[in-house]
C-alpha cells in the first residue's frame, strides 16, 4: 500500500508534519464554515488522518479527514483549515466505528474520494 499526498501533511505546514503537534481539540474549518473539532488523530497503514466530531452539524456523527486536505494549522487559534467544502467532507465515505480507522479498505475508499475532489489538495 503506497503512501501519497492525501495521507501526508503538506511541507509548508511545518510542525504539523510530524506527530509533534497534538491537534486534538482543534476546530476544523472548511472553505465555507466550521466542520467540528478534532476528536483524535491516527496514523494506521501510513495513512494519517483526523477523526472529527461534528457535533450537531451532522447529527453527532464523526468524520474521517485525511491530513493531506489540511491547508493551514494555526496553533495559537487552535484551528485547522481544510481545502474542501462542508458538503464535500459530509459526502465522504461514512465513518461508523473506530475500527474503520485501522481498516485499509475503508481508508483506501476515503483516500480515493478525497483525491477525486476538485482543487489543489483534494
Amino acid at each position: 500500500m503506497s503512501n501519497d499526498s492525501i495521507w501526508s501533511y503538506a511541507p509548508e505546514l511545518g510542525p504539523a508534519q510530524g506527530q509533534d503537534l497534538d491537534l486534538t481539540g482543534y476546530t476544523v474549518v472548511a472553505s465555507d464554515g466550521t466542520i467540528g473539532h478534532v476528536d483524535r488523530q491516527a496514523d494506521h497503514h501510513s495513512m494519517r488522518h483526523l477523526v472529527v466530531d461534528t457535533g450537531v452539524w451532522v447529527f453527532g456523527r464523526s468524520l474521517l479527514v485525511p491530513v493531506g486536505v489540511i491547508t493551514a494549522v494555526e496553533a495559537g487559534e487552535r484551528r485547522i483549515t481544510v481545502s474542501c467544502t462542508r458538503a464535500e467532507v459530509k459526502a465522504a465515505p461514512r465513518f461508523r466505528t473506530d475500527s474503520e480507522t485501522m481498516d485499509p479498505e475503508y481508508l483506501t475508499a476515503v483516500g480515493e474520494y478525497y483525491r477525486g475532489l476538485p482543487g489543489p489538495v483534494c
